[in-house]
């Protein structure tokens, strides 16, 4: 296999950075066009119809995670049956999911309203957004194993053509669908579902190669090892990503007790955390496709050399990342608020947010070399680990230091998930030389 160099993990990394660029334009442009109606329940609508399809799409991002980590170990022992094999169990996952989903509308958008209630007018109008929207659900959930699929196999440029293609689409059914025939609302949910349709057709174009070979390979999808062992690797994923969402939102719902100004300033500051995790993605995903090609070769030399080459990058980027929230926060800071009392609280928090880059970038790298060897069971009791002492730090700096110590309990967070991971990772070395 090809030597691993800095150029190749650049290779991997740079198009998922790119791919992560493009996902708030739309975002930005479904309000803008809604906007262009010159009323706020469309907004509101869209905001609220989004908000609730990607919670729930959220939940099945373990199937992006668990099938990278699995097909890039495939991918290394030279298994192409298998690479094509976990695509497709993935795919009939999402399938099973997606359908599931669509047949359960009813009760979920009725518990979903009652958990964010919103206005009469505001909620009839989502509901029209998500009864259009809810048919692509065996589309959205099927484009995160495709993704994996892709990022496994180190094509991340398919990934960024995706999202490019996806995107793109969406962005000109809006401006036509909206602003052209005056569709309002259900314009938007159909613009996205159209993408979505466009954004798979794309993708089964890109791993056409997975659906060759005929019939043979139905024996080797349904086999109960494969099935148990990608069960299990998901279950860990899955458990794992709901305790690091369920922190956050403690994060944020705590952050509402220290007053509206101060839930303001946090909401502003929240966007750095988001914009350091769309940047460093692309480096802990080439040592998730790295890593697990590495395990499935059991070349221990090479797994060292992946965690060690994306690792340094993961790190350079968050020392950038770091630089420019502390010299150019002010100014980022309002931009995106121009009320003068938000603009003065957030950036008293400015140094945590200059801060998390550094302190979370041992959390996210290693995040991205346990899911490509598959030590999702590490990953999950780290987490349980992370989370009880997240909590504990709460309850001692929130009373102290006010909305300081809700900030540094997040840091605690981070800095204890590298922490335990690290003390974990021998254990990523010894399975490349037992599997």
């Amino acid at each position: 296999m090809a030597e691993i160099t800095h150029a190749r993990v650049l290779k991997i990394a740079g198009p998922i950075v790119l791919s992560n660029a493009t996902i708030p334009i739309l975002g930005a442009v479904d309000t803008g066009v809604v906007g262009q109606l010159g009323l706020p329940a469309p907004i509101g609508a869209v905001g609220i119809g989004a908000v609730i399809l990607s919670s729930i799409y959220w939940v099945f991002g373990f199937l992006r995670m668990g099938t990278t980590g699995l097909v890039s170990q495939a991918h290394g022992t030279g298994d192409t049956g298998e690479v094509s094999a976990g695509l497709l169990r993935a795919l009939i996952v999402a399938g099973i999911a997606g359908l599931s989903l669509i047949a359960l509308q009813i009760p979920l958008f009725w518990a979903a309203f009652k958990i964010a209630p919103a206005s009469a007018e505001v909620e009839s109008l989502a509901r029209d957004y998500l009864q259009i929207r809810i048919w692509g659900a065996p589309l959205t959930i099927s484009l995160y194993a495709f993704t994996g699929w892709l990022i496994a196999l180190e094509r991340t440029r398919g990934v960024l053509a995706l999202q490019v293609t996806m995107n793109g689409l969406n962005v000109l059914l809006d401006l036509w669908f909206v602003l052209g025939l005056g569709w309002g609302v259900k314009g938007v949910a159909a613009a996205t579902l159209i993408s979505e349709i466009g954004g798979v057709t794309l993708a089964l174009w890109l791993a056409r190669g997975a659906f060759l070979g005929g019939l043979w390979r139905a024996r080797a999808i349904f086999d109960r090892l494969k099935l148990v062992t990608m069960a299990r690797v998901n279950t860990d994923i899955m458990i794992r990503s709901v305790l690091l969402q369920a922190s956050f939102t403690a994060f944020l719902f705590l952050g509402a007790g220290q007053g509206d100004v101060t839930l303001a300033a946090n909401q502003v500051l929240v966007q750095f955390l988001q914009i350091t995790a769309f940047a460093l993605d692309g480096f802990a995903f080439s040592a998730e496709s790295l890593v697990g090609q590495a395990v499935g070769a059991r070349a221990v030399g090479r797994l060292r050399r992946a965690a060690v080459v994306s690792s340094q990058w993961g790190v350079l980027g968050a020392v950038l990342l770091g630089a420019a929230f502390f010299f150019a926060g002010p100014s980022i800071i309002d931009v995106m608020t121009t009320a003068p009392e938000v603009r003065v609280e957030a950036r008293a928090y400015l140094p945590w947010i200059a801060a998390a880059p550094l302190i979370g970038i041992a959390s996210w790298m290693l995040d991205g070399i346990f899911i490509g060897a598959t030590l999702t069971r590490e990953m999950r009791n780290a987490m349980l680990v992370s989370v009880a002492i997240y909590a504990a730090a709460l309850s001692l700096l929130i009373p102290a230091f006010g909305n300081h110590g809700l900030w540094a309990g997040l840091m605690v967070l981070n800095a204890t998930r590298g922490i335990t991971m690290a003390r974990l990772y021998p254990r990523a070395e010894a399975k490349a030389r037992a599997v």
